[in-house]
């Protein structure tokens, strides 16, 4: 069956952050994600993974500044030392998580500035990052953003991030297949799985519209499900969903995979 992660960034915020460790454990979830660890002690966080008996599986490295809107810095030219002291933070993070996933931001397009540049310059922090993950054991990931949720983001589609990929190497780094962004910007979300599924390291749902649960939207979820559980994938599936009411109460959907 597919495995599915409870995204503790956007699921049980009824509950202090910390708190929606064990919320998630009594949901039924094995392996949790989020998006930064970074407002928390790793020991914390980690004492709470251990208490609860759960995983943790992807996380993202700093953004930037967040609050003021960046949203990644791995395309951006004149960015790559404070990238890097991001990528090198994250790694002390993913050390005592043991995570095994690390989501590396593109950024905003900058206004101005040629495609190409912007290409070249993702490409050389992205070779950059996933050496120094490679000696830590983590795999980085990229992920293809629609513009609706976050308008300008540089990666927007799974082409786009399989042919990164693809000239990096796909040993060194994965793609974040992120089904509601691919909704959203593409559509034919199975076929886009199949064609892509050797390089997808980690995969993430909510419905659409909305982004909330599974069954709350335009998707045939169980048919979606059944067919990524067929075509093998063994990775786990965030779940990066805003809740349309109490998380629990909307944890029908997630019965079947428990």
């Amino acid at each position: 069956m597919p495995r599915f992660a409870a995204n503790l960034s956007m699921m049980f915020t009824e509950h202090p952050f910390l708190d929606r460790f064990a919320r998630a454990r009594a949901a039924g979830f094995e392996a949790v994600e989020f998006l930064f660890p970074y407002e928390h002690p790793a020991a914390e966080i980690a004492r709470r993974l251990k208490d609860n008996g759960l995983q943790q599986v992807l996380f993202n490295a700093p953004p930037g500044d967040w609050a003021k809107g960046e949203r990644g810095q791995a395309a951006l030219p004149g960015r790559a030392a404070e990238f890097r002291e991001g990528v090198k933070r994250a790694l002390d993070y993913a050390a005592a998580l043991a995570c095994p996933r690390l989501h590396l931001m593109a950024g905003l397009t900058p206004a101005g500035v040629p495609r190409d540049t912007l290409l070249a310059t993702y490409a050389v922090n992205l070779a950059w990052a996933a050496e120094e993950c490679s000696k830590a054991g983590v795999k980085p990931v990229i992920e293809p953003i629609n513009h609706r949720d976050i308008p300008g983001f540089f990666l927007n589609t799974t082409d786009e991030g399989a042919a990164i990929i693809e000239a990096i190497g796909p040993e060194r780094i994965g793609l974040q297949f992120d089904l509601y962004h691919c909704q959203i910007t593409e559509g034919d979300v199975v076929k886009r799985v199949e064609k892509h599924l050797p390089l997808i390291a980690h995969m993430q749902v909510a419905d659409n519209p909305g982004r909330h649960e599974p069954g709350t939207g335009e998707v045939n979820w169980p048919f979606v499900f059944s067919r990524i559980d067929a075509l093998g994938f063994r990775g786990w599936i965030g779940c990066e969903y805003r809740p349309a009411g109490e998380t629990e109460a909307g944890l029908g959907w997630f019965q079947p995979y428990k």
